[in-house]
């Protein structure tokens, strides 16, 4: 059999650089730990023989399947983009990669017949779970690879998590607002029951608090669904209010970007009649008519993180403690002054 009709091998590799194959394995694996001399006759070595590892075999022998799942509900939705391209670039590094599930998928079914399955160690080395709408037992089986929590969390389901400030993020929203000169806030609240909306929500009440204004009254408040077609159709009950808002802050920019286009198609000027912001800072909010004041959660750095906290709990640390990431306000056209009435 000629050498042109089998893959290159390590043995190649090794033979062509002048050095063992533990050698090469070594600088494959671990260059920090070999010369910068044999680190580059390695490296040329592989380039010319066209050598590449076989993660596999690897994966294998270290009783691995050499992927990550990531939980999440509702792929359509922008705002897991830059999270899930954090998640990637961490598991890159460390030759993982990322395999990713709606869980919304299949709303038909019982969670635990289509994710199932996937809860295992044959079939993920760890999970990241991004849905705080499931239940905790869903997780409960002893062969569940390690799990970390992000953005959202869920109760009874013991994980470390990573999360943005949204408390933080609620009461910088009310403050902006306020600021302004805002009286009369309507608050598009997530889903009731979501751990986002019960952490904003509970930040907007002390954000308002602290500019001296009145518990709200239940009208104050609306509950949506994080679609930017529910914020469109909110426009239309925004205008039949008999004492209309001047302000209205969304939880999530998907539903203020759908409120605003309904608002303007109705003949409203943001921000000049009524003033709109939202939560996330998605690449959409940028390119809004008008652009879209929010509150900037740093989701690439949030995937990041929720990646190297797994990856400690795949190498066997105790990792219990949660995470915060820090979040801000970012101030675009849609915010203005109250309008005088």
């Amino acid at each position: 059999m000629s050498d042109q009709s089998r893959p290159p091998r390590i043995h190649d590799v090794a033979k062509l650089a002048g050095v063992s194959v533990a050698t090469v394995s070594r600088a494959i694996s671990n260059p920090s730990i070999v010369s910068e001399t044999t680190r580059k006759a390695v490296e040329a070595a592989i380039a010319q023989t066209g050598y590449t590892l076989n993660f596999t075999a690897r994966n294998l022998r270290q009783q691995q399947v050499g992927g990550v799942l990531a939980l999440v509900p509702n792929l359509a939705n922008p705002f897991f983009s830059q999270i899930l391209s954090g998640i990637s670039e961490v598991l890159r590094r460390h030759n993982l990669s990322l395999l990713v599930m709606d869980t919304t998928a299949v709303p038909d079914q019982p969670a635990m017949k289509v994710l199932g399955p996937y809860l295992t160690r044959s079939r993920s080395d760890g999970v990241i779970v991004l849905d705080g709408q499931m239940e905790p037992g869903l997780f409960a089986s002893p062969g569940c690879p390690p799990l970390v929590q992000a953005c959202e969390w869920i109760d009874g389901l013991s994980a470390p998590r990573v999360l943005a400030d949204n408390v933080e993020g609620g009461r910088l929203a009310a403050r902006h607002l306020t600021d302004l000169g805002h009286r009369r806030i309507l608050h598009l609240t997530g889903p009731q029951g979501s751990s986002l909306t019960l952490s904003r929500r509970q930040g907007f009440l002390q954000g308002l608090a602290q500019a001296g204004l009145p518990d709200p009254d239940p009208g104050d408040s609306i509950t949506g669904d994080f679609t930017a077609r529910f914020g469109q159709q909110m426009a239309a009950q925004v205008l039949a209010m008999p004492d209309r808002p001047t302000a209205v802050f969304c939880d999530n920019d998907e539903m203020a970007i759908g409120l605003m286009h309904g608002l303007i198609v109705a003949g409203l000027r943001v921000p000049q009649d009524i003033s709109v912001m939202g939560f996330d800072n998605i690449e959409m909010a940028a390119y809004s008519s008008p652009g879209l004041t929010t509150i900037r959660q740093h989701r690439a750095r949030l995937g990041r993180r929720a990646a190297e906290v797994l990856l400690a709990r795949m190498q066997g640390q105790q990792v219990t403690d949660s995470i915060t990431l820090g979040v801000d306000l970012v101030v675009r056209a849609s915010t203005g002054q109250a309008a005088k009435t």
